[in-house]
């Protein structure tokens, strides 16, 4: 029964991205879908981050004890700041790391 699951699923993914990036199908998007379509993922990675960061022991943690919220806050002005993506997840990570471990 997984097997049927991942197997539908998968062609369910690949039958979505086909529709919409196979440039001989007729299928065409308005620029209100597209505009709508354009905040899929930002909300998407907000709903991943968002409770590691608040909630890493299942209850809300909002205090500079929390190494998940510094790491964070960290990485947000890192990225401000230098423009980097490199520079700051790896600087970001050893924040993070060097909290929680000590």
């Amino acid at each position: 029964m997984i097997w049927l699951t991942l197997l539908a699923m998968a062609l369910l993914v690949f039958t979505s991205r086909y529709l919409f990036l196979e440039p001989r199908l007729p299928l065409r998007l308005n620029a209100q879908a597209q505009k709508l379509l354009s905040y899929s993922s930002p909300a998407v990675l907000t709903a991943i981050w968002a409770p590691i960061v608040f909630l890493p022991e299942g209850e809300l943690s909002v205090s500079w004890h929390n190494p998940y919220l510094v790491a964070a806050v960290v990485a947000v002005l890192l990225a401000w700041k230098l423009k980097s993506v490199l520079l700051t997840a790896v600087i970001s990570m050893a924040v993070f790391f060097l909290l929680s471990f000590l």
